[in-house]
Order: C-alpha cells, then structure tokens, then sequence
C-alpha cells in the first residue's frame, strides 16, 4: 500500500506544479514571495494526511483529511462564535458610554470620541462617525449600524439623541446577554457532541489494547480502508449537522 501511495502522491505533485509565467505576467505581475505563515496554513492542512498515508495506506489518508476538514470547521465556528460576542460587547459598551457621556451634557461628536477611547475595538468607526456628525455629513458605520441609524433619526427629527442611544442600548444589552445565555445553554450538547466525535477513536484503540487487532483490518484490507473512509465521513457529517442546529438556535 505505501509503494503504490508514493508515486500517487509524486503524479499529484508533478500535476499541480505551476507553469512558468509568460513575459507579460512576468512583466505586469509583482514578484510573489512565499511567508511562512502561507506555508504553515498549507503543512497543517497536508502533514495529518501526508502521515497518516504513510501508516495507513490511501484510506487512512482520505480519513485524516476529512477529519482534518471537520476539525478545521469546528475550530473556525468557535472563533466566530467568540468574535461575535466580542463584537457585541464592543457595541454595548460603546452605546453605554456615550449615553453616559450625553447624560453629563457633553456634545454627540464629544461623546463619540470618548467611547472611541473608551473602546479602542470600534475607535475607527466611532471616530468616522464623530468627523461625519462634525462635517454635517452622512453618518455611517458598519460596525455600528444602531448607533448611526439612531443618530440620523434623532438628527432628522430633532429628538433627544440621549434618549434614542438608550433604547439602542438596552436592545444591544439585550441581545448580548441572550447571545452569552444561549452559548452557556449549548456547552452540554456540543460537549456531548465532542464527546461522540471521539468515542470511535477511543473504541478503535482499545479494541487494539484488548488484543482484537482492528488496526490491522482498517491499514491493510481493502474493506478496511472503505471502512475508514465511511467512518470519517459520517463524524464529519455528525460534526456539520451539529454546528447547524446550534448556529439555527443561536440565530434564533
């Protein structure tokens, strides 16, 4: 199995080798220079496959990637759960701020650039925002959609703008502390989830301690390898169809 994986691996290789570039790419083009943060993002996503072709045969390699895949989405739904909620604090704390500031008499534009300060995460936008007031400009901000959209309002109708920022806030206070309950409330099924995710890898291994050798069957058989592709197949999918009823729960 690996004298048959390696010269696979060489034709894919020698099929994705690029072509040299034309005079006028070369000439239109800037050099391209490799970082080696490209080439990490590239060996983690290669090396769990690369390795586990090598003690596994193809099947074993087709599982590592796509358990690899399933990781990699796991991973990337986290961060954007944590992003958001670190978004929707900045904006709580931001719209508390300048409420704050509005209560003790200062100007909008003033109080904008006291939660600018207050919140460096969104200091860029309340800061368009504060210059676009100041100009008598169109006022947007597409970290803070609310408070632009309550500050036109209560520019165009000339009402409190105190008073506006505070529904505003109370709305965004709102759906933070629901966001933050709902993700408490979801750390038991995606636990369990995590959990059932390693349960047949952990079967796997010790079946392999107990002496019923089913490494062997998985890396050397031919129904072993369609078995290891099936398997990786099915946490992936068990994986995604979890990440899709929380996130429908979350956006609800």
């Amino acid at each position: 199995m690996i004298t048959a994986w390696f010269p696979l691996c060489v034709g894919a290789a020698l099929a994705c080798w690029p072509a040299p570039p034309t005079r006028l790419q070369a000439a239109v083009e800037p050099p391209t220079t490799v970082r080696l943060p490209d080439i990490w993002r590239i060996a983690r996503w290669l090396l769990p496959a690369a390795l586990a072709g090598f003690l596994a045969g193809a099947g074993g390699a087709i599982a590592a990637a796509v358990l690899t895949l399933a990781w990699h989405q796991e991973w990337r739904a986290h961060r954007h759960t944590t992003a958001d909620l670190t978004t929707a604090a900045d904006k709580a704390a931001a719209l508390r701020t300048m409420v704050a500031e509005l209560r003790t008499g200062a100007h909008p534009v003033t109080a904008a650039e006291g939660a600018a300060e207050a919140v460096p995460a969104l200091a860029d936008d309340l800061r368009t925002l504060a210059t676009a007031a100041r100009l008598d400009g169109e006022l947007h901000a597409p970290a803070l959609p609310e408070l632009a959209a309550a500050w036109t309002l209560a520019k165009r109708h000339g009402l409190p703008i105190a008073e506006v920022l505070t529904a505003s806030r109370r709305d965004a206070e709102a759906a933070l502390t629901f966001a933050r309950r709902t993700r408490a409330k979801l750390a038991g099924p995606r636990a369990s989830a995590a959990v059932l995710t390693g349960l047949p890898v952990l079967c796997v291994l010790l079946g392999q301690a107990m002496g019923a050798s089913p490494l062997p069957v998985l890396t050397s058989s031919t129904p072993g390898q369609l078995l290891l592709v099936a398997g990786s197949a099915l946490l992936w999918a068990g994986t995604a169809w979890c990440r899709a009823l929380t996130g429908r729960v979350r956006l609800r």
